[in-house]
């Protein structure tokens, strides 16, 4: 899976935004560290393993049972890191009963945030669309949206840096790596982003189910951003006026509405036909 073009900036950033771990602090301990305050914790093989590969994180502890360990890349210098070898309950009382940690565990930093000009350089340079959530908080939805973008391509995701789900825990896990190769932009202030991203020639598309353009008329257009409302909710009246079209995806069966980041795995999907030369018809012979 390539990283965003948007991450080699960041990791230049890296040096001067982030704080190496000390050698003491890589060592593996045998007791219980606490997570300190601006840890981000995340769970899950896939998500873990993506962390452990991730330069742009500053990794303070490894939990892993055994059967854990066996199952994480055989590339992975374990003698670097703070590894805590624990048994499946210890995450369960950690994480909760009802949480599929898979008896993985990574205490970490917080990723670096990107800068929506990143995004618009990747956008114009590179042809993937910049993804838009307006209000997304379940975090299973963002995770599998994050999911969606590094599958099929991404400048990047911007978001409400209120009312979204965390960047870690159920988003990461959700996300199945995916959240260590899209970056991810906190705004305070949706509509004015998308008023820059319009003034930078960003074509803003609305995707709702009552659009009067069909997504893959308007996804041939370059380069877009591509926005998703919250399920029940949809875009906010201010969100939609800051749109260029609001277009909706085609059905036929007998519902009319997608969950939202299935929503958007179609968008995403359709902008890497159309801009690859793959017809989206399809044709029975």
């Amino acid at each position: 899976m390539a990283k965003s073009p948007v991450f080699e900036d960041i990791k230049q950033r890296h040096a001067y935004g982030m704080k190496n771990s000390t050698a003491a602090g890589r060592r593996q301990r045998k007791h219980k560290p606490e997570v300190m305050k601006g840890h981000n914790v995340i769970y899950g093989i896939h998500a873990v393993q993506a962390v452990l590969s991730n330069s742009n994180r500053d990794v303070y502890a490894v939990y892993l049972t055994r059967n854990a360990q066996s199952r994480l890349s055989k590339a992975i210098d374990w003698s670097k890191l703070n590894l805590v070898q624990i048994e499946p309950k210890y995450l369960d009382q950690r994480l909760g009963n009802d949480i599929v940690h898979q008896g993985a565990m990574v205490e970490c930093s917080a990723l670096i945030e990107p800068r929506l000009q990143d995004f618009i350089t990747a956008a114009q340079t590179n042809n993937v669309p910049i993804v838009v959530l307006d209000h997304i908080t379940d975090p299973h939805n963002f995770g599998a949206i994050l999911r969606s973008c590094a599958v099929f391509g991404c400048a990047g995701v911007v978001t409400t840096r209120r009312r979204s789900p965390p960047l870690f825990g159920a988003v990461a896990k959700s996300a199945s790596g995916a959240l260590e190769h899209v970056p991810v932009a906190l705004v305070q202030n949706l509509s004015r982003e998308l008023t820059k991203l319009a003034n930078n020639g960003v074509e803003i598309i609305g995707l709702e189910g009552t659009g009067s353009r069909r997504i893959e008329s308007v996804l041939l257009r370059r380069p877009v951003a591509i926005v998703l409302g919250a399920e029940g909710h949809g875009l906010r009246e201010s969100t939609k006026k800051a749109c260029t079209f609001i277009a909706s995806i085609y059905t036929q069966g007998l519902f009319s509405s997608l969950n939202v980041s299935n929503a958007a795995a179609i968008a995403l999907h359709t902008h890497a036909m159309l801009h690859k030369g793959v017809s989206t018809t399809l044709s029975v012979s």
